[in-house]
This record gives structure tokens, C-alpha cells and sequence, in this order.
């Protein structure tokens, strides 16, 4: 914990490592389709995924805030989007809209397991939070799975 809290010089990262891509060390290429997906794009379509989950929960079930279910109807219906959509198809309605795509590091659609790890970790957001050099967060890092630019 020292070396992450000193910064990269004193864990032992060069200069030559701080020039390098995020996926460099995953062997994704540095930009275009299955390049290492960015920050920006994985928000975007997280947002999408959740705004998407309360119309859904509000519009057709008419559960708000004040129903006792209210709580715990969007985040369900999250993870149930996740955990439906990623091993199947490997993206979610809203990585879709923003050109993303979720895998295990070889290339293939993340196994169920691997999906239900990311999914709860997920849901904690503190896992999604905390990224490595390469765009990884903890949930990916967990699940041994990385998100990738389609």
C-alpha cells in the first residue's frame, strides 16, 4: 500500500512505463476496435444502463422511492441486465450505444461466474472506482475480464 499511496516512482514504475498505453501490458492495441475502452465511454454507458433500469422500474411498474421495494428494484433490474446480457452477448444496452464490449482476457465472452463477480463488485461502485494502468477497474481486475472498444 505504500508504493500506491508514494506514486508510481516509487513502485518501481520508469519513465518508459508511464508512456504506456492502458492495455499495453494486456496486448489490446492503443486505439480503435479492441483497444483498452476509456474512462469517459464506461461512464457514459453505465449512466445510460442505470437510467435505462429506472424508467424501466418507475414507467412499468410504477415502484418509486417510497415503495418498499423502491430500494432495491433499480439495482436488481441493473444486475439482472448484467448478468443476462454479458455472458451472452458480452455487452449491456448501453455499452452498446457507446461502442463498448466486456471480455475475458482471452478474448471471449466473460464466463457467468466471472460476470456475477463483476456484477456485485460492480454494484458496490467503490471496486469500479479504482483502476490500474490499464483501465481496469477491481471488478474487472476480480472477474479477469477487461472492457474493450468494439
Amino acid at each position: 500500500m505504500g508504493s500506491w499511496l508514494s506514486g508510481p516512482r516509487s513502485a518501481g514504475v520508469t519513465a518508459a512505463d508511464e508512456s504506456d498505453y492502458a492495455g499495453q501490458r494486456l496486448g489490446l492495441p492503443e486505439d480503435g476496435p479492441g483497444s483498452a475502452g476509456r474512462f469517459g465511454r464506461r461512464l457514459g454507458a453505465i449512466f445510460v444502463d442505470w437510467l435505462a433500469c429506472l424508467m424501466i422500474v418507475r414507467g412499468f411498474f410504477g415502484i418509486g422511492r417510497s415503495s418498499e421495494l423502491g430500494g432495491l428494484a433499480v439495482p436488481g433490474l441493473f444486475a439482472l441486465e448484467y448478468l443476462l446480457l454479458l455472458p451472452t452477448v458480452g455487452f449491456t444496452v448501453g455499452m452498446r450505444i457507446f461502442g463498448l464490449r466486456v471480455t475475458g482476457l482471452d478474448g471471449r465472452a466473460p464466463t457467468f461466474g466471472a460476470t456475477v463477480v463483476r456484477t456485485v463488485l460492480l454494484l458496490l461502485a467503490v471496486p469500479a472506482l479504482v483502476w490500474d494502468r490499464d483501465g481496469r477497474g477491481l471488478h474487472d481486475r476480480a472477474s479477469g475480464t477487461v472492457v474493450r472498444r468494439r
